[in-house]
């Protein structure tokens, strides 16, 4: 497991570099997705750090039913429990915000990508082919059922000619 103060200096260069990327370009970079995968995982280790402090917390207060001062015990042991989790609560609230920072360069990229390739007049010739293929297969499935429809409302009337037609004298 990694000590609080390590992963308190790892975080600080990670949200350093974060920063230095993010304020410097409006480009996503494979670096930065990098970045944020490394911040995943130190969310990771922060995530299970938290558990083990729950962990010890809860058993630590199991334990104090089985003593004469259940209320002192019990809020000495939620004194040391706010003595390990208020790091880790501030190591991820800086996190998090690194994470967000991230994100929304990301997401910001993404949406820029997409809008220049909406304004490619390329792209804009084959959205509007597809408009008119599409037109014209309406037309043609509504010519069909068209067709089709009169040849339902003829039907008697053809019935009635064939079986004339093939009627012996």
């Amino acid at each position: 497991m990694i000590r609080a103060s390590s992963l308190r200096a790892c975080l600080s260069v990670a949200m350093a570099i974060g920063l230095a990327l993010g304020v410097g370009a409006a480009r996503a970079t494979p670096a930065q997705e990098a970045e944020l995968d490394k911040l995943d995982k130190i969310e990771a280790e922060l995530s299970l750090q938290r558990e083990w402090a729950d962990y010890r917390w809860k058993k630590a207060s199991a334990e104090c039913y089985q003593k004469y001062l259940v209320n002192r015990c019990l809020s000495q042991t939620r004194a040391q429990y706010r003595k390990e989790i208020d790091p880790i609560r501030a190591q991820e609230v800086e996190l998090n915000t690194a994470q967000r920072e991230l994100r929304k360069l990301l997401k910001d990229e993404r949406d820029a990508k997409r809008k220049a390739e909406k304004a490619d007049p390329a792209k804009a010739a084959e959205r509007a082919e597809n408009v008119r293929a599409f037109e014209e297969k309406q037309q043609d499935a509504a010519k069909r059922a068209a067709d089709l429809e009169e040849r339902r409302k003829d039907a008697p009337r053809r019935a009635q000619e064939n079986k004339a037609g093939t009627q012996l004298q």
